[in-house]
C-alpha cells in the first residue's frame, strides 16, 4: 500500500500511537498510559482503534485503554486470515508484545464477536467482558452480516469527495468510515481494502452462539435502542444463556452508541469496570 497520511483527529487526539511486531506483521495501536488496569479496546469492521480515543479521555488516571488497528484495518497490516480465532489470536500477542498479563476486553460490533471469541479462547487473559451492539446470530434475518463495499471508490480528490462518493453508494452517512481517510500519493483513499472487508465479513457470518456461551467472566452486554445488528430479543436471549452477564440498554442510540451517547458509554464501561476489577 503507498504511503498515506491521516487527517488530523478533528478532537485533538493525544493517545500515543505505536507499533508491535506480531509475527511479522506490523499492528498499530493507541495507548493511553498510565498505572491503572488494562482494557483493551477492539473496533469493528472499517474502523480504527482511534475510535475510543474519548473513551480513554474518560477513563484517564483509572484505566490504560490500549486500542489496536486490527488485522487488515487502519495503520495495521494485512493478513489472509480473517477467522474470528485469529483476530482473538492478535490480541493475545499484542498483550504478550506488552507484557500484559490481564486485561479487560471492550468490543464493538465485530469487535465484540472478537472478544467474546478471545473470552473463550484465552480465559485466563480476560478478566472482564464488554460486547457493545454485536449479535451473537450474524446472519439473515437477524443481522445484515455483510456491507458490500466492492464497488467503493479506491480515490478521490478530497475527503469530501470520498464521502460523497461512499455515500452514493447507499450509505446514509460515511462518517464513521471517514476515520479511515488518508491522503496517499494519488489523492484520497481508505486505509483498508475493500476486498478484505468483504472476505472479513463473510468469516463473522453465522451463529457465533457456542463462543458466546464459551466462557464465564463478569460480562456486560451494550444495546443500542435503534441497533440494525443486535435485536432486543437476541440481547435479552444472550443476557439469560451466558452467566455473569448484564444488559444494558441505550436509549435513543443507534448502533455506533458510542458516539451517540459518549458520557452515557463511558458511564457504563467504567462504572462495570470499577465493579468488576476494583
Amino acid at each position: 500500500m503507498p504511503a498515506a497520511r491521516d487527517q488530523p483527529a478533528a478532537d485533538g487526539e493525544e493517545l500515543s500511537e505505536r507499533y508491535a511486531d506480531i509475527g511479522g506483521r506490523r499492528i498499530a495501536f493507541l495507548d493511553s498510559g498510565g498505572p491503572g488496569p488494562v482494557l483493551l479496546a477492539l473496533h469493528g469492521h472499517f474502523g480504527r482503534g482511534r475510535i475510543y480515543v474519548p473513551l480513554a479521555r474518560a477513563l484517564a488516571g483509572r484505566y490504560r485503554v490500549i486500542a489496536p488497528d486490527q488485522r487488515a484495518h487502519g495503520r495495521s497490516d494485512r493478513a489472509e486470515d480473517f477467522s474470528p480465532e485469529a483476530y482473538a489470536d492478535d490480541a493475545v500477542a499484542l498483550l504478550d508484545v506488552l507484557g500484559i498479563r490481564t486485561a479487560a476486553v471492550l468490543g464493538h460490533s465485530m469487535g465484540g464477536a472478537v472478544a467474546f471469541v478471545l473470552a473463550a479462547r484465552a480465559p485466563a487473559r480476560v478478566g472482564a467482558l464488554l460486547v457493545a451492539d454485536m449479535t451473537v446470530l450474524n446472519q439473515e434475518p437477524e443481522a445484515h452480516p455483510v456491507l458490500d463495499c466492492s464497488s467503493w471508490p479506491r480515490r478521490a480528490a478530497s475527503r469530501e469527495a470520498l464521502g460523497a462518493a461512499i455515500e452514493a453508494h447507499g450509505i446514509p452517512d460515511a462518517g464513521y468510515f471517514l476515520q479511515s481517510a488518508a491522503r496517499f500519493e494519488d489523492g484520497w483513499g481508505l486505509l483498508f481494502e475493500t476486498g478484505d472487508m468483504m472476505a472479513s465479513q463473510r468469516a463473522f457470518a453465522g451463529d457465533l452462539s457456542a463462543h458466546w456461551r464459551a466462557s464465564d467472566q463478569p460480562a456486560l452486554l451494550l444495546r443500542a435502542e435503534h441497533s440494525f445488528m443486535l435485536s432486543a430479543r437476541t440481547a435479552q436471549r444472550m443476557a439469560a444463556e451466558r452467566p455473569h452477564t448484564e444488559l444494558v440498554t441505550f436509549p435513543g442510540c443507534g448502533h455506533w452508541l458510542y458516539e451517540d451517547d459518549p458520557d452515557g458509554f463511558a458511564r457504563a464501561v467504567g462504572g462495570f469496570l470499577d465493579r468488576t476489577l476494583g
